[in-house]
């Protein structure tokens, strides 16, 4: 496609827009900025969106602007929040915002030769900025009837806790944001999710009101499963991040891997580079041949590979592969814990395992994979029970320390899928 915004509806990311964005973009080589929150070390998937359209528009030509929110974020967005945050200090914002511009480099060019993407934080002019001139150069130009109709502010107006000044604030901060990048560096274009709306727009105001200027803006769809539940967590609860000592490459991997049918397709679309023939190809897939999930295979290869590289994507795909009998060969302590984290374990002393150590059968009953010895005999003579992915023939088999995975685990399977972690503590 010619024109990033046409990329852009096809992939089902365009949830508002300006009536003048298609006519600049297709007139001219645009700045544009999204700001995300750097009260954490690392991003979660849920930036995805946001930085993948960033990225889109960049290979499109234009030149996009990652906001580190240093500032606002040491005051709190009220968008979609029901309670006032706890607000960080500066060294803790800029440490944050150090760690991130990392895993910002896998979505955004920083080298490029004429549309070189850049990274800046916003305490680097509120902080400077006085009461006095904030009331002067903002405040003036914003009623209070306009902000209170904003989403942001009504729904936490109508919540007990009520919304604070200094968040009631966020929308005005922002909104100089946008000013001062228009003044700095040109930028005349603000994306961000739908939930950013309302402030996005008190931007546009803003530099109209003090430019006597037309910005433009675009926002993106907050997404959800086929199901409505919330993207971005796994099906415990807990956030996937893009840092891989949070989230393993292996446990990203499989967030991917395990997207429903119902969704796979409009995941290739919102996250990958992948164009249309090769989606519609894959729809085809999931229309035909669902149970190869080859839809899912190519998701999760694409997005591990993006964030966590060629290395990363390998190790997760060799993990992967050892719960369908893959060599564990090269896997790590903690590899091992991370691919059977969700498996029923057994806990053993070392002494169990001195000298021979117990038999596979004990082993086996012991552990509870088998309710009996003469069931461990059995499934043994029928090659039904592995060890460390390895055929066991003879449940008198001595089971010493030397068969222990890092001197520390052992797997033990029965069938093709009841894996069972012997645990060894000293």
């Amino acid at each position: 496609m010619d024109n990033v915004i046409d990329e852009l509806v096809w992939r089902g990311l365009v949830k508002e827009n300006t009536e003048g964005l298609s006519e600049l973009v297709a007139n001219e080589k645009i700045t544009l900025y999204n700001g995300f929150d750097p009260t954490g070390d690392s991003l979660h998937i849920g930036h995805l969106v946001p930085l993948m359209a960033l990225a889109r528009f960049q290979r499109f030509g234009h030149t996009p602007i990652a906001l580190a929110g240093g500032g606002t974020g040491m005051i709190g967005d009220p968008s979609g929040k029901s309670a006032e945050r706890q607000l960080l200090d500066v060294a803790q914002i800029e440490e944050n915002v150090a760690k991130i511009k990392l895993q910002l480099a896998h979505l955004l060019d920083f080298d490029a030769k004429h549309n070189a993407a850049l990274l800046v934080n916003n305490v680097d002019w509120l902080g400077k900025l006085s009461t006095f001139d904030f009331l002067r150069e903002v405040g003036k130009h914003f009623t209070i009837n306009y902000m209170l109709a904003k989403d942001s502010v009504k729904n936490r107006l109508t919540r007990d806790q009520g919304i604070s000044y200094t968040e009631f604030s966020y929308m005005l901060l922002q909104s100089y944001d946008f000013l001062h990048l228009y003044d700095t560096y040109g930028c005349k274009v603000q994306a961000g999710g739908s939930d950013q709306w309302g402030n996005i727009t008190a931007g546009i105001e803003l530099i109209r009101r003090v430019r006597g200027v037309s910005a433009q803006a675009i926002a993106y769809p907050l997404i959800t499963r086929s199901d409505g539940s919330k993207f971005g967590k796994t099906a415990d609860g807990e956030s996937v991040w893009l840092d891989s000592k949070k989230t393993s490459p292996y446990r990203f991997y499989q967030f991917w891997y395990n997207t429903d049918d119902s969704d796979v397709v409009n995941y290739l679309k919102y996250f990958t580079w992948l164009n249309r023939k090769e989606i519609n190809d894959l729809e085809q897939s999931v229309i035909h041949h669902p149970e190869n999930r080859m839809a899912q295979i190519a998701l999760a290869s694409e997005m591990t590979l993006m964030i966590h590289g060629e290395t990363g994507l390998q190790s997760a795909q060799q993990a992967s592969d050892v719960l369908f009998g893959g060599s564990l060969d090269g896997l790590s302590v903690s590899d091992i814990e991370d691919i059977f984290a969700d498996v029923p374990k057994t806990e053993f002393s070392r002494a169990l395992f001195a000298s021979d150590g117990p038999s596979m059968g004990d082993l086996l009953v012991e552990s509870g994979l088998c309710a009996s010895k003469s069931e461990a005999r059995r499934l043994t003579d029928s090659g039904g029970i592995t060890v460390n992915n390895e055929r066991c023939n003879d449940i008198r088999q001595p089971v010493g320390t030397d068969l222990l995975i890092g001197g520390k685990f052992l797997i033990l399977r029965k069938g093709k899928k009841n894996f069972h972690l012997v645990r060894v503590l000293d």
